[in-house]
């Protein structure tokens, strides 16, 4: 829990797929959402490095980028499908709360099955529709609620 306004959350990193339309519409609904609220957003949707897309050279600046914003980040806020969740994004959810950084699991499919490494690895679970009324700064916990494995 946050105590003062010195220890308000800020900085979100905003983790998640964007390889197709769906992905894509929920990454800037969330964003939308957060920015609205107040929050500053790194969205690695919006980020590139200068570097030939799919080289080693690019994968490494990109893993370096996205994990240099994940440590100045105060929160992470990670959109989840599931059990056929991304892996890069589940990886994002791990390096954060290895660093001490809380994470919110988005379900973006409330009845979709979780991986409770996932789940139970998140500082809390909330729906898609939660993350427009979610308190930030209190940060209640919420277990998830569905099938896991």
């Amino acid at each position: 829990m946050l105590e003062n306004n010195a220890d308000r959350i800020r900085n979100v990193y905003l983790a998640g797929p964007f390889f197709n339309e769906t992905e894509i519409g929920n990454i800037e609904y969330a964003e939308s959402v957060l920015k609205k609220r107040g929050l500053s957003v790194f969205s690695p949707m919006r980020h590139d490095v200068d570097a030939e897309r799919g080289t080693v050279e690019w994968a490494h600046k990109v893993f370096e980028l996205d994990r240099h914003a994940i440590d100045k980040a105060d929160i992470v806020a990670a959109l989840y499908y599931g059990s056929n969740g991304d892996t890069g994004t589940a990886w994002e959810c791990g390096y954060a709360a290895a660093v001490g950084k809380p994470v919110v699991l988005i379900h973006v499919f409330r009845n979709a099955s979780s991986n409770l490494m996932m789940h139970c690895g998140c500082t809390t679970n909330i729906s898609l529709k939660d993350l427009e009324i979610y308190d930030f700064n209190v940060m209640p916990v919420y277990e998830f609620e569905g099938e896991m494995y």
